[in-house]
């Protein structure tokens, strides 16, 4: 009798621990956002020129001073996959207010936790070689991933300089592994 209640507790204690564990394990590694697509449909985006003193010229400005035709691709790339199936372009664009804009055109990669879009100095390296070097030097995030699919805006910070960065990725914050990445070549 004794024998029966003793393996009764040692089987409910192991119940419970594998419950605690499932939970924080599926809290981690969020199972259900790979079965899961999150598609954004972002307009490209624009912004106002700025107003000009009246009597001033209004020329189509230089390579230095922004455009009012609208946005300026500077520089561009195709993304390659690493940890997770990825493919899509990445284009830094400069809009006609003269601020700065990442867009990602046709992403398509895999849901995951804690996804975040990042510009950084890191050379693109294709395979496993590439997956970890984004967190080594020089990043900036740009926000969340706002969906796994599709076309989307990330608006870059006015004191970023962008000549010190060379590369997007799609960075997984919780694992510090990249999905995917380009390499940002001058337009």
């Amino acid at each position: 009798m004794v024998d029966v209640k003793r393996r009764g507790r040692v089987w409910a204690g192991a119940l419970v621990a594998a419950v605690v564990v499932l939970g924080i394990g599926s809290y981690w590694f969020q199972p259900w956002k790979l079965w899961r697509d999150e598609t954004v449909s972002e307009a490209l985006p624009t912004a106002a020129a700025p107003q000009r003193p009246a009597g001033s010229s209004g020329g189509s400005g230089g390579s230095g001073s922004p455009d009012a035709s609208g946005p300026r691709t500077l520089a561009q790339g195709t993304l390659i996959s690493h940890e997770h199936a990825t493919t899509g372009t990445a284009k830094l664009l400069r809009l006609a207010d003269g601020s700065h804009t990442l867009r990602l055109e046709g992403l398509d990669t895999s849901n995951g936790p804690d996804l975040r879009v990042w510009l950084t100095d890191a050379p693109v390296k294709e395979g496993v070689a590439g997956w970890r070097v984004f967190d080594d030097g020089k990043y900036v995030s740009l926000g969340k991933l706002k969906g796994n699919k599709g076309d989307q805006n990330y608006e870059v910070p006015a004191d970023v300089n962008l000549a010190d960065y060379s590369s997007v990725t799609i960075w997984c914050d919780r694992f510090d592994v990249s999905f995917g990445a380009a390499a940002l070549t001058p337009a």
